[in-house]
């Protein structure tokens, strides 16, 4: 039992004397610290930017009933693609067919009357030639074959208005696109004052993607290109992020730049219009769209190598061995890794490159 003390005493006083050299080194290692530094130099360099946008067809037509009926057939399906002219729904026409073939018979009836009070005014004005008749006589003789021809113009459009009602018996698509959701089924009653729709449909061969940036990325664009016809006219293709983070396989291009910045938002809408050949894009889908823009000849530096003091963006130059503070500015546009500078450094600059944010001021850098 007395070894045995002897040798566990031993052992802790050995380990104790093990923490004190690593404490030691420890410190020894944080005063004699490295630090990254790099020297600036100009380059080349793709900076993306990601905007929210909203997807949308390139038309989305609500189908409303123009005329009062019950349907007696629903011709499509949910999400199937139509042409233009397609039957969509059929309206009982019974009905209408009724009303049109009463509206022919009146158009006879009155083609008839202006006949005969053709011929009563050509007896009239023969007997005035002959000073028979009085002229009040052929005056309405006269007056009343042009009231029997104004009949038969109305009688006429009446018939026009029963033909046109019988043909929107059959509800067609307006164009190509796919068909929406079916909410009413075979018997429902729809007419012209149904509050809801019978379906959508979309256009989606074209899809327009909605976006917006702020005034100082629309000043930058437009400082670049010189105006929004010219930013239009010579900005590169777009990409399209989905919802699940997948790039879309096809490039979109901005083809419109609103001239109003919203007073709200500070903000400026856009449209980049994308091609939908396969209909992978929907209508009502959000997404972001990733705008690529190339710079020549600049400083880039990483943006772990600045440090925000006061709403200044500070680097650490090395100086004869010692940090010295100096503040930059940058370019607004940037990937979330490196900046681009615009003044305050140049060519040949060396600064520290990384943990700019432990530095201080004189601190010998090693």
């Amino acid at each position: 039992m007395l070894c045995l003390s002897v040798v566990l005493f031993a052992g802790c006083k050995g380990k104790g004397s093990s923490q004190g050299n690593e404490a030691v080194s420890t410190e020894r290692v944080q005063g004699n610290k490295s630090w990254k530094t790099m020297v600036v130099k100009r380059g080349n360099t793709e900076v993306s930017q990601l905007f929210t946008a909203s997807i949308q067809g390139r038309q989305d037509i609500e189908i409303r009933p123009q005329v009062q009926g019950k349907i007696v057939s629903v011709d499509v399906k949910e999400g199937q693609e139509v042409k233009r002219g397609q039957a969509l729904f059929t309206i009982d026409a019974v009905p209408f067919r009724a009303a049109l073939a009463q509206a022919s018979a009146q158009v006879r009836a009155a083609q008839a009357s202006s006949a005969t009070a053709r011929l009563n005014y050509e007896s009239k004005k023969r007997l005035f030639d002959q000073r028979v008749v009085s002229k009040h006589e052929l005056q309405t003789a006269y007056n009343a074959w042009l009231d029997a021809q104004a009949q038969v113009s109305l009688a006429r459009a009446t018939a026009m208005s029963a033909r046109n009602n019988l043909s929107y018996t059959v509800v067609r698509s307006p164009s190509n696109g796919v068909v929406g959701t079916l909410p009413f089924r075979q018997g429902a009653l729809v007419g012209p004052e149904t509050t809801q729709a019978l379906t959508t449909i979309s256009d989606n061969s074209l899809m327009y993607v909605y976006f917006s940036m702020d005034e100082n990325q629309l000043l930058g664009l437009l400082r670049k290109y010189g105006s929004t016809e010219q930013a239009i006219r010579k900005m590169d293709a777009v990409g399209l992020m989905l919802s699940d983070g997948g790039m879309y396989d096809a490039k979109g291009k901005v083809s419109s730049i609103s001239g109003v910045i919203n007073r709200s938002t500070g903000s400026v809408s856009l449209r980049a219009d994308f091609p939908n050949p396969n209909r992978l894009l929907h209508s009502g889908a959000t997404g972001n769209v990733v705008m690529k823009q190339q710079y020549k000849n600049v400083i880039i530096i990483p943006q772990s190598s600045t440090v925000t003091l006061q709403d200044k963006l500070i680097v650490y130059r090395v100086v004869n061995g010692k940090a010295v503070s100096t503040e930059i500015h940058v370019n607004s546009n940037n990937d979330g890794r490196n900046y681009i500078v615009t003044s305050g450094l140049k060519p040949g600059d060396e600064i520290v490159a990384d943990g700019a944010g432990l530095v201080q001021e004189e601190m010998e850098i090693k």
